[in-house]
């Protein structure tokens, strides 16, 4: 692609990042907040290209040619001189002259031999000198290439995004409809109405040490366990955890007493390790993204025994697609999981998408099966968590230091997907790093920087 050719495609992209709705017309507030076309590298990459094509010119590159030419005549010549002076018998009256003829020939091959050796010098580091510029050259323009292709893809999804948008604000304009409502034959619960709380606000056992984590209740509990809370702690780099802490009631967990630690691993990282801090557990089962793969892991809380089944080969893993807002990303969050009343979900992004949110069920058998999977238009980066009540798909956003918020729904029975819920959470401190719902007791068990929250979940 020319020079020209990148910023007419870059120009005529429009960097549109939110839309509001001001008197009766929908308006796009235009915010470019990308890193800008590098000009600077290109405009260096056609400098050194002109430079090289100054310096090396056929006429300096037959230079060499001339002098190796010439130094093959001037030795062709005193051997000819050398012979034509042997064969003369002049009784040495010609000695002296014929000798000094021999020293001007040598004289001269010398003179060409010295500049034979320096042009082969200067050369020899011209050639030195490219080849450094040439690979510099290559390197940058691989960069830009890249830089230009994930600029238009980028692009090219934030149109489709804006357009979609426009669309929905136009209709909000005409009427604004309710939240999607769950039929009551499937789980006998309305529309999200308000969170209230938090319950819970806590520090856990492990005080601010680890800023990542997951909490909550099995949401479908062994006889005689039903009481029991579960935590987990990412205690290497945030992103790796290998046991589990099991209490026997709330208080216990609060108070830090009484756990039962269940390792999964000996070490961090292993093949089991758990990875990013978004996992259930279900039926005495945790559920999470194994280590350093596109696996879901079932790690049996009784035997130890890890079950594993994979989910589509371009799945997003390794902090390649997690949750996030605005700059920030919530590292190795590429794979989140839920339960509600019919059982547990993955929750991930695939390339095939183009980075948007699948919803997968997965069959709780040994091994587990990956069930009926679900595509949103839900780019995965634009949401900081999701949870599923009664198979709908809730996912939040980042508003500010003291609110979340519940922004969108996908209903995997209607297929019908909202963009328009405006449903706050308030925060007690800055991140959520991952969100479980209960649909025992309605409760959405939060872990935010190292505390531990519960709120309400009201329905209609």
């Amino acid at each position: 692609m020319s020079r020209s050719n990148i910023f007419i495609l870059m120009a005529t992209i429009p960097l549109v990042f939110f839309q509001s709705v001001r008197g009766k017309d929908c308006v796009c507030d235009l915010k470019n907040s990308d890193p800008a076309f590098p000009e600077a590298k290109l405009t260096k990459v056609e400098t050194t290209s002109a430079q090289c094509i100054e310096t090396i010119t056929s006429e300096k590159i037959t230079e060499l040619d001339r002098l190796l030419l010439g130094l093959q005549q001037r030795i062709k010549q005193l051997e000819e001189t050398v012979v034509l002076l042997e064969k003369e018998d002049d009784k040495n009256l010609y000695a002296a002259v014929s000798f000094r003829i021999i020293e001007l020939e040598f004289a001269e091959i010398q003179d060409l031999l010295n500049k034979l050796n320096k042009s082969t010098g200067d050369y020899h580091q011209l050639g030195a000198q490219t080849a450094v510029q040439l690979d510099d050259m290559k390197n940058t323009m691989v960069e830009l290439e890249k830089f230009d292709s994930m600029q238009v893809i980028k692009k090219d999804r934030e149109n489709k995004r804006v357009k979609r948008d426009l669309e929905q604000c136009k209709n909000e304009l005409k009427a604004t409809p309710q939240p999607p409502t769950v039929p009551p034959k499937r789980c006998g619960l309305g529309q999200i109405a308000n969170v209230v709380g938090p319950r819970t606000y806590s520090l856990t056992v492990h005080s601010t040490s680890y800023t990542y984590g997951a909490w909550g209740r099995d949401a479908n509990p062994a006889p005689g366990d039903e009481n029991k809370y579960w935590l987990v702690v990412l205690t290497s780099s945030n992103v790796y955890g290998y046991y589990v802490k099991q209490f026997g009631t709330l208080s216990t967990l609060l108070l830090g007493i009484g756990a039962t630690d269940t390792l999964i691993s000996n070490s961090n990282p292993t093949t089991n390790t758990i990875q990013g801090p978004n996992m259930v557990m279900y039926a005495n089962a945790l559920y999470y993204n194994c280590y350093n793969t596109y696996s879901v892991c079932k790690f049996n809380m009784t035997t130890r025994a890890v079950s594993t089944v994979a989910l589509p080969s371009d799945t997003g893993y390794n902090n390649k697609n997690p949750f996030g807002y605005f700059s920030t990303a919530y590292i190795y969050t590429d794979m989140d999981f839920a339960t509600d009343e019919s059982g547990v979900y993955v929750i991930y992004a695939t390339t095939s998408n183009y980075g948007n949110v699948v919803i997968s069920k997965i069959e709780t058998s040994s091994p587990p099966v990956v069930g009926q999977t679900w595509k949103t238009t839900l780019y995965k980066l634009s949401a900081s968590n999701t949870f599923m009540v009664c198979g709908v798909l809730y996912a939040t956003r980042y508003v500010d230091k003291e609110t979340e918020q519940i922004f969108y729904s996908y209903d995997t029975q209607t297929k019908e997907e909202r963009y328009d819920l405006k449903i706050n959470i308030k925060k007690m401190q800055t991140n959520f790093q991952s969100v479980n719902y209960d649909p025992r007791d309605n409760l959405l068990y939060v872990f935010s920087d190292a505390y531990i929250l519960s709120y309400e979940l009201n329905f209609q």
